[in-house]
């Protein structure tokens, strides 16, 4: 419990991540640019520092950032965690990146002697917020045993899948589940709207069956309310999606669901939709079948 941890990104997230550990206890030190946020974890116990004074001060640093650039930047960068970490420190890139950029990353740490560990989440902000996310790593397995303990603070079901890269990968294996199953289920819901039935009425019948999903029963009764306010962004997911895309071409794996999701993501997006849940797939398919999902 005597670990100094490092947590840079602090959004939907990250947020709630780093008040998981100030709970249980342990040192945190936080960095984000939203300076209102960062006041928030002060206020809560933590203690502001930039990524070079995380590298050179704690024994744990975790990232939790938008995109693959963002983490070669506060890893790699001009005053990035590397310019002062000391050898055994262990770097913790909890975001969703590309396999081929963290495997860099954790060759370019591995220099300097220090490890590092691919670990993205699911679950989204609820299980964020009580700390019972999917977390889902890559690395050594001694690394990951050491740190366990920080895992076990923000997550439950926790599983080392193999090497750096592993991680992340499974993640997208992840993503496209998850997002391949909000359109299907958006267009069931569009067809039942359409047809004139009680959507809702439509969920109960359905859900105890094989059509039930976690995804089914997080994400029907926000869209029934009209519930779009962002657990996982689709400009996010978007992201997500094209590293799945991008790491499939280069290795093999054409994926014909996956690319088309792609293109209704990017419609979204021209749409004005870019911050909305990715429960916000559904006004994709209700503006083809002009007709709205809600309740009765």
């Amino acid at each position: 419990m005597n670990k100094t941890i490092g947590f840079i990104g602090l959004g939907i997230m990250g947020k709630p991540m780093s008040l998981n550990l100030l709970k249980a206890g342990y040192q945190v030190s936080v960095n984000d640019l939203n300076t209102q946020t960062v006041e928030v974890l002060k206020e809560a116990g933590a203690q502001f520092a930039t990524p070079a004074e995380m590298g050179a001060t704690c024994d744990v640093v975790i990232t939790m950032l938008p995109a693959s650039h963002h983490v070669k930047q506060v890893v790699l960068g001009d005053n990035g965690i590397l310019t002062n970490a000391t050898p055994g420190t262990v770097i913790i890139d909890m975001s969703s990146i590309s396999p081929v950029a963290s495997v860099e990353i954790a060759n370019e740490a591995a220099k300097r002697g220090v490890e590092m560990i691919d670990a993205p989440v699911s679950g989204g902000e609820p299980k964020a917020i009580d700390g019972t996310l999917a977390i889902m790593a890559g690395g050594k397995e001694s690394v990951f045993e050491s740190v366990k303990d920080v895992f076990e603070c923000i997550g439950s079901d926790i599983v080392l899948v193999g090497d750096n890269g592993s991680g992340v990968t499974a993640k997208l294996a992840n993503q496209i589940i998850v997002n391949l199953n909000i359109a299907a289920m958006s267009e069931a819901l569009v067809l039942a709207a359409k047809a004139g039935i009680d959507v809702e009425k439509m969920y109960q019948a359905i859900r105890g069956g094989l059509a039930g999903s976690a995804v089914l029963d997080a994400k029907v009764p926000l869209i029934l309310d009209r519930n779009f306010v962002a657990g996982g962004r689709i400009d996010i997911n978007l992201k997500d999606m094209t590293n799945v895309m991008e790491t499939a071409h280069e290795i093999g794996v054409p994926l014909p669901l996956s690319s088309q999701l792609v293109e209704i993501f990017h419609a979204l997006k021209v749409d004005g939709k870019a911050a909305d849940d990715h429960g916000g797939i559904v006004q994709y398919y209700e503006k083809l079948a002009n007709v709205e999902v809600r309740k009765v």
